[in-house]
């Protein structure tokens, strides 16, 4: 399996790292690219460099390169995360405004009919906002929002990550046992 992830600069470059780190012991191929805010806020929010970022990944993708392997739908790719998603790589991806290599991989992601996940790190949503998650969920690509549940009474902020990234590898069709799952009552 190849995933290609994105990070972009909303706030929550912790479950980026969570994510890569689980894919990397998983053993799956990632293809990073970070646009300039993603490496921004990943360095703000967590002390994790950009080389250390790349660390966690199998391959690191300029985000400025548009002959990167990862720009192309000859490439094959199977599934592609934004985590976080800022709303403008957001807005962007659903104008199919190409302006880098992270949303021309998004527009390549789908125009292949592969796998989409957004993971909107944003409160309160305005209706601009709304109607762009609607359009880009109208064309099947899943929204994410990172929203945790508390049921599974979490103790620490990594419990809230590391489920978090659980459910995301859910949505990637990868079985995980990050999971604090609801037996019911």
């Amino acid at each position: 399996m190849k995933i290609v992830v994105g990070v972009s600069g909303g706030s929550g470059a912790i479950y980026a790292i969570s994510l890569l780190k689980a894919l990397k012991e998983l053993n799956i191929e990632t293809h990073l690219v970070v646009s300039t805010m993603g490496e921004y806020v990943t360095k703000h929010e967590t002390n994790v460099t950009l080389e250390e970022l790349k660390s966690f990944a199998t391959y690191f993708h300029d985000n400025k390169n548009f002959a990167a392997s990862i720009a192309s739908g000859s490439f094959k790719v199977d599934k592609m995360v934004v985590i976080p998603c800022s709303m403008k790589t957001l807005s962007a991806v659903a104008s199919g405004y190409s302006d880098s290599l992270l949303t021309r991989a998004c527009d390549v992601t789908i125009k292949e009919g592969r796998k989409l996940i957004l993971v909107p790190r944003e409160t309160p949503l305005s209706p601009i906002h709304l109607e762009n998650m609607l359009k880009l969920s109208k064309m099947g690509v899943a929204i994410f929002p990172l929203s945790p549940g508390f049921y599974n009474h979490p103790q620490t902020i990594e419990d809230i990550v590391i489920n978090m990234t659980g459910r995301l590898l859910d949505m990637l069709e990868i079985d995980n046992n990050l999971v604090n799952r609801w037996k019911g009552l």
